[in-house]
């Protein structure tokens, strides 16, 4: 009785619920001689009859009945499963732990998760902001929305975007836009705001370092937000994300996009976890929102003057 595949319990069941061989093809969506010789090797392999056959139909044997029984409980259990699944009973629940920078969670992410807490109810998300990298492999978090072209080889992750940066100025300063800008000669009479040491791994601020004399930098600070305030002051011109500056109308780009210095936008989380259903749909649902905002993202999103 061993290695009885499910298929072999439906037949029995089909039998038994039609009491006829051409019932129970009909039900099965096959033939009525298909159901006779599987029948008989059926009975052959359980080394008993299944049915007894008599003129008002096919009637169960002891074994035939025990076959049906296990049917019958399994497809119950099927069909208190879809019925669970039609009512949702089966939707992703508990809580998520989402680290990310305070740039991307003000300008971006905010949207994202209203929409996850209407899509997924019984999914509490806690938000931790930092600029610094979590460890996921310790559980610090389970997913990281982050902006970089090296993501950690022990994680697993998309890329749902490129973050794109150019040279944004005050618009009063520049009425007439950054049209005699020159990216690879910038102005050096001309007061620059940066990003301190902890992102000279960028290309925005590595740019500032190779470009502008030292003298020329009025300002540095350790947060995008702080430096598109800084700009948005007066106090120097200087590198923003497009998503960042596009969105403050008293920004004015002054140079094209420089493909320099982009960036990944990369949903990333433990392999340990990627199966987990409430990352499965965090990360599904935050990578399908993230497409639609890509024009934003790659700076495609407002003309400049």
């Amino acid at each position: 009785m061993k290695n009885f595949p499910w298929d072999e319990f439906r037949l029995v069941k089909a039998i038994a619920d039609t009491r006829s061989l051409q019932g129970a093809a009909d039900l099965l969506g096959v033939n009525h001689s298909t159901v006779f010789r599987r029948l008989a090797e059926l009975e052959e392999k359980a080394g008993a009859p299944l049915f007894e056959r008599h003129r008002s139909g096919y009637q169960l044997t002891p074994t035939g009945e025990a076959m049906a029984n296990v049917a019958s409980r399994i497809d119950a259990d099927v069909s208190d499963f879809m019925r669970k699944l039609a009512g949702q009973d089966l939707r992703p629940r508990g809580e998520i732990r989402v680290t990310t920078n305070d740039t991307l969670m003000l300008y971006l992410m905010i949207p994202v998760l209203a929409l996850f807490r209407r899509e997924y109810p019984d999914i509490r998300v806690d938000i931790i902001m930092s600029n610094q990298a979590l460890n996921l492999s310790k559980r610090d978090a389970d997913v990281a929305i982050r902006a970089t072209d090296s993501p950690p080889d022990n994680l697993t992750g998309r890329r749902v975007s490129d973050l794109v940066w150019a040279i944004y100025g005050r618009r009063s300063d520049w009425p007439q836009g950054g049209k005699n800008f020159d990216v690879d000669a910038p102005p050096q009479d001309m007061n620059w705001v940066s990003l301190g040491d902890g992102f000279s791994h960028l290309h925005a601020a590595r740019y500032i370092r190779d470009h502008v004399k030292p003298e020329r930098i009025a300002l540095t600070v350790n947060t995008v937000l702080g430096l598109a305030e800084a700009v948005e002051a007066g106090i120097g011109i200087g590198p923003l994300p497009c998503f960042i500056a596009d969105a403050r109308p008293d920004l004015v780009r002054l140079s094209p996009v420089d493909p320099d210095f982009s960036t990944g936008l990369w949903l990333l989380t433990h392999p340990d976890l990627k199966s987990s259903p409430r990352v499965r749909a965090f990360l599904d649902l935050t990578a399908n929102e993230m497409q639609k905002l890509r024009p934003r993202l790659e700076g495609r999103a407002r003309p400049q003057a």
